[in-house]
This record gives C-alpha cells, sequence and structure tokens, in this order.
C-alpha cells in the first residue's frame, strides 16, 4: 500500500489547491447559484470522472516511462519538485479577484452538466501538468501500482467532490466571501506555500 508518511503530505495539499478558486470551483459555484445544488451534482460527477482520468492517464504513462527506464524516477522528482515550487510561486503572484458569471442558463440539461464537468477536467492542460509532477513522486517503486493509485485517486476525488460542494452549496455568501479584500489572494498563498514545501520536499525527499 501507499507510505503513510507520504499519505499524510498529500491529502492537505490537494485539499488546499482544490479548495482555492479555480476553474471546476468557480463553475461549481455560478452553477450552483443558478440551477441548484442538486442538478450542479451532474456538472460534478462529469468533472470528478475527468479528474480521475487525467490521474491515471498521468501515473500509468509516467510509471511506463520508469519502468523503461528506472533512473528517470530521481530525475522525475526534481523536475516534479521544480515545478510544484513554480506553481506555488505562480499561486502567490496571483491576481486576487474573481470573475464569477451567475448568468448560466436554467434549462440546460443533464447531459450537458456531465459533459461540462468532464470536458472542464479533461481540457485543461494545468491539469494535466499538476498530475504529471504530483502524483508520481507520492508512488513507491517497491510496492505493487494499483493499490497506491487507487488510495491517491480516491483522495483527489473526495478532495474535489468536498470542495465543489462547498462552492456549489456556499452560493453568494462564499461568492461575498471571495469578493472581499484579500480573501482569495490569502487562500493562494496559503496554497502556494504549501506547493512549495512540498515542492522542496519531493525533490530532496
Amino acid at each position: 500500500m501507499i507510505d503513510v508518511a507520504a499519505l499524510a503530505v498529500f491529502i492537505p495539499t490537494f485539499f488546499f489547491v482544490s479548495i482555492t478558486p479555480g476553474m471546476c470551483m468557480t463553475l461549481a459555484m455560478t452553477l450552483g447559484m443558478s440551477i441548484g445544488v442538486r442538478r450542479t451534482l451532474w456538472m460534478m460527477i462529469g468533472e470528478l470522472l475527468g479528474v480521475a482520468s487525467v490521474a491515471i492517464a498521468a501515473v500509468l504513462g509516467v510509471a511506463s516511462v520508469m519502468l523503461n527506464y528506472p533512473n528517470a524516477f530521481d530525475i522525475l522528482k526534481w523536475v516534479g519538485g521544480a515545478y510544484l515550487i513554480y506553481i506555488g510561486i505562480n499561486m502567490w503572484r496571483a491576481k486576487s479577484k474573481m470573475s464569477i458569471d451567475t448568468h448560466s442558463p436554467s434549462d440546460v440539461s443533464r447531459q450537458s452538466l456531465f459533459t461540462q464537468g468532464f470536458v472542464t477536467a479533461i481540457a485543461n492542460p494545468k491539469g494535466w501538468a499538476f498530475m504529471i509532477s504530483l502524483l508520481p513522486p507520492f508512488i513507491s517503486v517497491e510496492h505493487a501500482l494499483a493499490p497506491q493509485l487507487l488510495v491517491l485517486v480516491l483522495v483527489i476525488m473526495i478532495s474535489e467532490f468536498t470542495c465543489m460542494l462547498a462552492y456549489a452549496t456556499g452560493g453568494k455568501s462564499l461568492r461575498l466571501f471571495l469578493s472581499r479584500g484579500d480573501n482569495i489572494k490569502w487562500m493562494n498563498r496559503i496554497a502556494g506555500s504549501l506547493m512549495v514545501l512540498v515542492g522542496i520536499w519531493l525533490a530532496l525527499g
């Protein structure tokens, strides 16, 4: 199974990254306010399946390279760590404003909502880069891949669903909180600091 110490680092890191206002969280908030939380669940299901697909594809793709080139693991750790530090710095420098469109159509179908969530997750290049850099270093080459990948994907899906549900149910109150003062900036800085620390941990671990 997965290393407990690594999992203890992975869970809060991914949660804080998920909770920061990004594409999927903004979409969940917008739909939650315009069509209601219950119907927004269809978008969430699509997004979760999309994120899980990206995570699995990223890990399997990197794993196949590592099987053919065992020494690539050390290089991957350094590259992944450096990329996470880069993301963390960018989050520190991110703008503190949030653009929210509250005029989403109320008659959108369940299939359209599901597709919207799935495509949003699959078509996000930053999501692919993040998964490729973050997930593989948490995979131990000394244990079976499938159980470790299953645990990480479950953590990702639970974290994403919890955060999207919070955004969808928070509605106008959460929107006011995020638009007030420097709240988004501080959320980005907390998540960014975590990313930098994890990047250093991965590179030196």
